[in-house]
């Protein structure tokens, strides 16, 4: 057997605009906890969902879409993709002091380990990497 070849676990939920960040928040730990992150990466999993409620927020908000999120953790780092209908790139920016949003990307660019925007021909993912403290 070939120990080069990628091995990855993954799980997708779609999330219609109706569906709270909540229902995303809390599939994704169920997740967590399955890989046993709760215990060994308490920081990490705080980070990613965190992460979950900005992505799945900028789809139903920004892009005025349902959401797509895939998690897939391929032992190195977990990668958490939000798919939306909008071809339009997100934008971190300084948001203004008073103003209650406009942080969203800011907060993904310090917590992620990468990020990264990708066009597709309905939309866009942005994926964001989180590398845990230990290596499952």
């Amino acid at each position: 057997m070939d120990d080069s070849s990628l091995r990855a676990v993954g799980w997708a939920r779609s999330l219609p605009m109706n569906s709270g960040v909540k229902a995303a928040r809390d599939w994704t730990r169920d997740h967590l906890r399955a890989l046993g992150w709760l215990e060994r990466a308490p920081d990490t999993v705080d980070a990613v969902l965190l992460a979950v409620s900005e992505l799945v927020t900028n789809a139903h908000v920004h892009a005025r879409s349902a959401a797509l999120l895939v998690l897939t953790w391929d032992g190195d780092c977990l990668h958490v993709t939000v798919h939306d209908s909008s071809p339009r790139p997100p934008e971190p920016r300084k948001p203004d002091d008073d103003a209650l949003g406009g942080r969203g990307m800011l907060l993904i660019d310090a917590l992620a380990d990468t990020w990264r925007a990708y066009p597709c021909p309905r939309g866009k993912d942005v994926t964001a990497c989180f590398r845990p403290a230990y290596v499952a």
